[in-house]
């Protein structure tokens, strides 16, 4: 397994991390990803350690709460062998109190999901979301009195726009409080909208992704095909209204590239999928799920080996699309790109 320092960080991460959505799983979103108990979460958690996975991903809102709990009860006994992160700020209720980041909801979101956890510290936070009704020095602040008490020790967030990393970014570097060093986002093949504004920032100020959904919401998995119904075991037509928006018509392009490049490496279409993710600019670690053991090795098996440069290039020209205004078209004409080369 390969670790990469998270963001501008000196928190050490593999490039494949678990993500933990698929425990105690209910509801129409996570009952349809998967109902781990938390006997086979410790068997996926023994065999995700054996490959060097050591970093576990869940959120307040999966599953309301259960999604910790049963994490918590997985690694009970190791917890020192183990990174958790976990995610707060989306609703847990309809109450006024029950969602969002202000200094009173970070503290007992916090506190619940140590107690969830089973644990005295979170090693990355992440707010889920921005809340445009929260001053960002409180909620900055409420995070610095959080790391101060050892409650948590790396802050990150997840679905930030560019202004509103970049704004958080600036107020913590002028006060002096903690700086973002992790941002959870979606990308893909698939959806690669995080290349035009966000990828160049997280270079710049040294930001890690943390990827969510590397499959496009399971599209990328071999089973879509053009010109082939949706499979019956896909729980597509559950979740899609969940997910991302794709293209089908480039879905389709995208696999047949796959497909053809799993013929050339013998490696499955995932596999592919995730090895490029791999290897893209500001990219900490790639976060993948799995209901069952199978499903975990056949996502473990794509580290240890790199595609070609002529492969990803294939990849990169099937699943290219057409930048919104101001990124392209003139971001990649010469002269535009003298001034501001392109990351990828």
């Amino acid at each position: 397994m390969e670790y990469r320092n998270l963001g501008g960080s000196g928190l050490r991460v593999p490039v494949l991390s678990f993500g933990a959505g698929t425990f105690a799983g209910s509801g129409p979103l996570f009952g349809a990803w998967g109902n781990t108990d938390a006997a086979e979460a410790r068997r996926l958690i023994d065999i995700s350690l054996e490959a060097g996975v050591n970093l576990f991903d869940t959120a307040d809102v999966y599953s309301g709460g259960a999604s910790e709990e049963v994490l918590g009860q997985a690694i009970a006994g190791r917890r020192d062998a183990v990174l958790v992160s976990t995610k707060i700020a989306l609703p847990m209720g309809d109450g006024p109190g029950e969602w969002g980041t202000s200094r009173s909801r970070l503290i007992r979101s916090t506190d619940e999901a140590l107690k969830r956890l089973g644990t005295d510290y979170i090693d990355l936070l992440q707010l889920h979301a921005f809340d445009a009704s929260t001053p960002i020095e409180e909620v900055l602040a409420t995070l610095d009195g959080l790391i101060a008490a050892g409650k948590i020790r790396y802050v990150g967030v997840s679905n930030f726009a560019g202004w509103e990393l970049m704004k958080s970014l600036g107020i913590a570097e002028r006060h002096g409080y903690p700086r973002y060093v992790a941002h959870q986002v979606y990308y893909s093949l698939a959806g690669r909208d995080y290349e035009w504004e966000l990828m160049p920032l997280a270079a710049d100020q040294g930001v890690g992704a943390l990827v969510w959904s590397p499959l496009a919401w399971g599209r990328l998995t071999g089973r879509i095909r053009r010109g082939q119904p949706l499979p019956e075991s896909s729980r597509l037509h559950q979740t899609a209204e969940y997910g991302p928006p794709v293209d089908e018509e480039k879905l389709y392009d995208i696999v047949e590239a796959l497909f053809e490049i799993s013929e050339e490496t013998g490696k499955t279409v995932p596999q592919i999928a995730l090895n490029w993710l791999i290897g893209r600019p500001t990219v900490s670690s790639v976060i993948i799920g799995a209901r069952n053991e199978e499903q975990l090795r056949q996502n473990l098996g794509a580290v240890g080996w790199s595609l070609s440069k002529q492969q990803v290039e294939k990849l990169d020209k099937a699943s290219a699309v057409t930048a919104a205004y101001p990124y392209f078209p003139y971001r990649r004409q010469e002269g535009f790109a003298r001034l501001n080369p392109p990351l990828v």
